[in-house]
């Protein structure tokens, strides 16, 4: 299979050893050791700054939990000491700073749950207060306005065909204006006099874009030509020269187009629409990171390249384009321009190194390093390569490979690989979640442990995960999920027929919608798997349509299937009406305060391979929701999954 790397060669670590002594027991304790370690290195990411992109605010969990650090940002010299900010017990997801100046917007899990609280702070730390969400609503941050120090806040209902709220609020006071209401809005942009509001609205795969006139109280799609399609970001900037109208919005959108592309769409008051125009577009990549300064002459964009990151920079006026060289890592995340236009500031990471924050000077296109990274284990870790696999039906998915490391030999030369006896080739299957997510070559303490246990890694994006385009992406809606897991049974087969593991020793495991991939292999497909880890995952449709949050399941119908209409499709696909089926040995992991998967699916799937005294192994994370964003938390998922896997695949 074929190794790509642009700009360069991939390869793999060869036989970094993990461990003194090389029996099994031995090398998957010094794995789950190396996992733990590794899950403790930790992070930062999701920047915000300043007018002047003097100052970052960003989000890191190096206390051991995600909180806001606020610090200055220093192109030469030595790096300074982040601020701590504190606000509650509870993890931080994501940190905005207003365009005043003045203010910090901050959202949190609610006691680390799914549900989000949005709190404001002064730079400083001073003046904390807590302006939406709890326990029992559900709060999610949106922009603040440009011409103020509002921020955008919606409220999803917590009912059941009910719309969503979402409001303007005032930082001091607390007032809020009414801005929109929609089933599933969320607030993408604001014109700086707040006459216009962009927001998405629909279903998960069918998202679309519209601009709320609030003066006449009037909505209009944004995109009309092409006919309005999937699209998940857009914003309002000045237009160039070369267009009449006052404002354009920049959209990332598939419609017209197999993969997603930059539209550039001249809107104004009253409804007023000029010809929209395609900017950008590649056949190789997905467009997935946009941004522009305050006076649109740059755009940032952001490409998705079979799982890399690529950047680009667009001079709006004379539609020249500029690659940005030499990215100090392959997956950028939270990519922001400076209101000048002449900074970028962006989490990056790859498999051997967590995220850290650097900057992109735009004109001189240099790097500098912005936040401090910590110590990993004096270890060499392995460095993926992408394979392709082409599925039963002809369709070719891709996947990064993590091959087993050799383990140390002891001193009486015996142990696995000295040729004494065949080695034991073993090897998991990991299903990220979404579906509509993908896997790609970020850093992974629990790759890299089970690398280190002997145990090959393969982590495909089957059909249903993103960055290949739109009919890739909607290519295991409702029915045609069962294709989807045929492709898991395919990559266990392609493991096989390549001698990366022995047939009777191919594991699955997967997270959230991969987690539910994983009851749905071992339970429709028992013969292929010697052992499976659940993680967050679904066991049965109808209740998880019952239990999960109302905003959640009225999105999922496109995806999995109406809970109504569509009962015999979702009761066939269901895990737990086969669970009499599953013989491989079974880990099932949730965490104690999920409402997106509510912890029940856990716990049935559990409860009815107990009555039939199956072998099956139940980890509850306290304190934790569908993400397990403390690393305490973490780290102990690794080593319970490393010594599990270890056993049953020795």
């Amino acid at each position: 299979m074929s190794e790509i790397r642009p700009g360069g060669s991939t390869h793999v670590a060869s036989a970094p050893r993990v461990g003194s002594v090389a029996g099994p027991g031995a090398v998957a304790g010094s794995a789950a050791d190396l996992g733990e370690r590794l899950a403790a290195a930790w992070g930062s990411w999701g920047p915000t700054m300043t007018r002047n992109a003097r100052r970052v605010a960003f989000v890191s969990d190096r206390h051991g939990s995600p909180e806001v650090f606020v610090q200055d940002v220093v192109v030469d010299g030595p790096l300074p000491e982040p601020t701590r900010i504190t606000l509650s017990d509870d993890p931080v997801i994501r940190v905005s700073w207003s365009s005043d100046g003045e203010w910090l917007a901050v959202a949190i899990a609610t006691d680390g749950g799914v549900k989000q609280q949005v709190w404001v702070v002064r730079p400083d730390g001073t003046d904390p207060a807590q302006i939406a969400g709890s326990r029992y609503q559900h709060a999610e941050l949106g922009p603040w306005s440009r011409s103020g120090h509002r921020v955008v806040i919606t409220l999803p209902s917590t009912e059941a065909d009910q719309p969503a709220r979402a409001y303007l609020v005032d930082p001091v006071s607390g007032d809020r204006d009414d801005l929109a209401l929609g089933e599933l809005i969320h607030v993408l942009d604001l014109s700086v006099e707040e006459r216009l509001v962009v927001l998405r609205d629909g279903q998960r795969g069918h998202e679309f874009v519209v601009v709320v006139d609030r003066l006449t109280d009037e909505d209009h799609p944004l995109l009309t030509d092409p006919p309005s399609g999937s699209a998940e970001i857009a914003f309002m900037r000045p237009s160039p020269a070369s267009e009449t109208s006052p404002l354009v919005a920049y959209v990332a959108t598939e419609a017209g187009a197999p993969r997603r592309q930059l539209v550039a769409q001249p809107v104004g008051p009253h409804g007023w629409r000029g010809r929209p125009r395609s900017i950008v577009a590649r056949p190789d990549a997905e467009l997935e990171f946009l941004d522009a300064d305050d006076a649109g002459r740059t755009v940032l964009l952001g490409w998705n390249v079979d799982g890399r990151s690529e950047l680009e920079l667009i001079n709006t006026h004379d539609a020249s384009r500029t690659p940005v060289p030499d990215l100090p890592g392959e997956v950028v995340t939270d990519p922001v321009l400076s209101r000048d236009g002449r900074s970028v500031l962006l989490a990056v990471e790859g498999p051997t190194h967590p995220r850290e924050l650097w900057r992109l000077d735009t004109n001189a296109l240099t790097w500098s390093r912005v936040t401090d990274v910590p110590d990993l284990p004096a270890v060499a870790l392995v460095e993926p390569t992408l394979e392709r696999v082409r599925a039963r039906d002809g369709l070719e998915l891709t996947g990064w490979l993590y091959r087993a490391v050799e383990p140390a030999v002891s001193s009486t030369g015996t142990g696995v690989g000295t040729g004494v006896e065949p080695p034991v080739r073993a090897a998991m299957i990991h299903l990220h979640g979404g579906p509509e997510s993908q896997e790609r070559p970020t850093f992974s303490a629990q790759h890299q442990a089970l690398a280190a246990a002997c145990i090959t890694l393969f982590a495909p994006n089957i059909r249903g995960s993103s960055g290949s385009g739109h009919e890739f992406v909607h290519a295991d809606d409702l029915g045609l999920r069962w294709n989807a897991l045929a492709d898991v049974v395919d990559c266990a087969r392609w493991l096989v027929t390549n001698e990366l593991a022995d047939r009777s020793r191919v594991a699955v495991e997967g997270r959230s919608y991969g987690g539910y991939a994983t009851l749905a292999s071992l339970a429709f497909t028992p013969d292929v798997f010697a052992a499976g880890v659940a993680v967050c995952g679904m066991s049965d449709f109808a209740t998880f349509y019952r239990d999960t949050e109302p905003w959640i399941a009225a999105a999922a119908a496109t995806k999995y299937g109406h809970p109504v209409d569509d009962a015999a499709l979702l009761d066939a696909l269901s895990p737990m009406r086969a669970i009499d089926e599953v013989t491989a040995p079974l880990l099932v992991v949730h965490g104690e305060l999920d409402t997106n998967v509510p912890i029940g699916e856990a716990h049935q799937v559990v409860a009815a391979l107990r009555e039939r005294s199956h072998d099956v192994a139940y980890l509850e994370l306290e304190g934790e929701g569908h993400e397990y964003r403390r690393r305490s938390s973490q780290a102990l998922l690794v080593r319970r999954m490393v010594e599990f896997l270890a056993s049953r695949l020795a």
